[in-house]
């Protein structure tokens, strides 16, 4: 093949449309935001070989992109204006499904949606512990960790992960017996980007029963409302590990003002083995019979996805519906209940912003088995649940700047307000909502980085580092956060 083909250069045709095709966070779309030297797409392995050799002789940064969802944008932006280049994964997303043995060859550059259609396709009674966002590359988001509505069943992606098939700095090819034990364990939640770059990963995949319930409940009113958050949040990781049920708080999205709290429940069963949970342990939300609807596996990963759960299974594979704006999320873990007052101070502060949400994702069960120190992904047992903070902005008129400024400053204060509420020493966040806030610039020493890697990764961070060590001493795979040398 003429590799030609697949350099993108910034005077060639197409070179903005692919830079823009997998962006999910817009606000990394500015005129002002520093672009690639070129988007190179491989084909075969043979080619992202040759992209690291060629990057490592020209002295260039090279930044893997296998999806675009990236909170801060580092896999197809520099923030300190580093030349670099992108190689980007879109033609690495086949996936092959092996019913009888219970594992999938997943390539990097394939989507969640790709992922799920493809185990569907083949069977009514596996699935995949992975996201809900059906857009968002795999390559990433099982590197990272990997949080879905399995997640108290079956624990993280990245948990199921048996083999990987992965580039080095060397361009050598490596798989679980011949990269060793401690880099096969830093690529599966440590953020393989900082290491190599992975092509496909090898999955286990879990048993799904024929029929899963899914829920929605939705309130507005402030007093029940309070009430109803306190009672999740000391139950939600105490519950089967059969039913996960999110909670979102957010502004109104009818263009209203007004803030309401969601209850989004799956339950790997019917709906008579759902009533007989809630009524026992949640019967204040009050989830009745018309409140249950009973599907496939499948379906409820649509309908995660806000798709109609009629819709052809294709539709899983559709990267054109992808969701774009300019957002700013930061993440937290919480240990303990969250203080009624300071409840209402979160629904308080909502009111003072026209997009944004707090999602809560239970953990426990599962979870809460697995040893801190299995995966680099530390947040186990004792962790409640995750804290999401999301904030959205429009600049279609001129005051954009205004309105960016405006929302960022509103939730890095409603973060610090969070400080007494949360995990402390550290105070923890979570890879795959990547946060720069935290700190993190270019080749920063290990023990600078310990501000902010012991956030994601806790007393994990220098496990990672030594790996970082061993197969990338010079940094070559180095980016604002990525896993800095630690040299013994």
């Amino acid at each position: 093949m003429n590799l030609s083909r697949l350099l993108y250069f910034p005077n060639t045709t197409s070179y903005s449309s692919l830079l823009l095709s997998s962006i999910s966070n817009t606000r990394f779309t500015t005129p002002s935001t520093t672009k690639p030297l070129l988007i190179f797409t491989p084909t075969l392995e043979s080619h992202i070989q040759a992209s690291v050799f060629c990057s490592r002789y020209y002295r260039l940064s090279l930044r893997v992109r296998s999806g675009g969802h990236d909170f801060e944008g580092l896999s197809y932006q520099s923030p300190a204006h580093q030349p670099f280049i992108v190689l980007d994964l879109t033609n690495f997303r086949s996936v092959t499904v092996d019913i009888e043995l219970g594992t999938a060859w997943v390539q990097a550059g394939a989507t969640i949606g790709d992922l799920y259609y493809h185990i569907a396709s083949n069977s009514s009674t596996f699935g995949f512990p992975a996201g809900t966002c059906s857009t968002v590359g795999v390559g990433g988001h099982i590197s990272g960790g990997g949080v879905g509505t399995l997640v108290r069943k079956y624990g993280l992606a990245a948990d199921n992960v048996l083999d990987v098939r992965f580039v080095d700095v060397h361009g050598r090819i490596l798989d679980k017996d011949t990269m060793g034990e401690d880099l096969f364990w830093a690529v599966r939640g440590g953020g393989a980007a900082s290491f190599g770059v992975v092509a496909s990963w090898k999955l286990r995949l879990v048993p799904v029963p024929q029929t899963v319930t899914r829920f929605s409940i939705s309130k507005t009113s402030f007093n029940g409302s309070i009430d109803l958050i306190d009672k999740w949040q000391h139950i939600a990781h105490n519950l089967t590990e059969d039913l996960f049920i999110e909670m979102v708080i957010q502004t109104l999205m009818n263009g209203s003002k007004g803030i309401e709290v969601l209850f989004n429940g799956l339950f790997l069963g019917n709906s008579s083995g759902l009533l007989q949970v809630m009524g026992q342990k949640f019967p204040e939300l009050g989830v009745g019979v018309k409140d249950c609807e009973e599907m496939s596996w499948v379906q409820s990963v649509m309908s995660y996805a806000f798709f109609p759960i009629d819709s052809p299974l294709e539709i899983l594979l559709d990267r054109t519906l992808q969701q774009r704006g300019m957002f700013k999320g930061k993440s937290d873990y919480a240990v303990n209940p969250i203080p009624r007052g300071a409840i209402k101070n979160l629904w308080n502060s909502l009111m003072e912003v026209d997009a944004a949400a707090i999602s809560f994702e239970p953990y426990g069960g599962k979870m809460a088995e697995i040893p801190e120190s299995q995966l680099p992904f530390p947040h186990r047992k004792g962790s409640l649940f995750n804290i999401l903070y999301l904030v959205g902005w429009s600049s279609d008129n001129s005051t954009g700047t205004k309105a960016s400024a405006n929302a960022i400053g509103w939730i890095r204060r409603l973060y610090k307000n969070m400080a007494p509420y949360v995990s402390m020493y550290p105070r923890a966040a979570y890879l795959n909502y990547k946060d720069l806030d935290l700190g993190g610039r270019i080749n920063q020493s290990y023990f600078m980085a310990e501000v902010w890697g012991r956030k994601y990764f806790k007393s994990n961070f220098r496990r990672l580092a030594l790996v970082k060590g061993e197969v990338d001493p010079d940094n070559f795979f180095g980016n604002e956060q990525s896993i800095p040398p630690l040299l013994v």
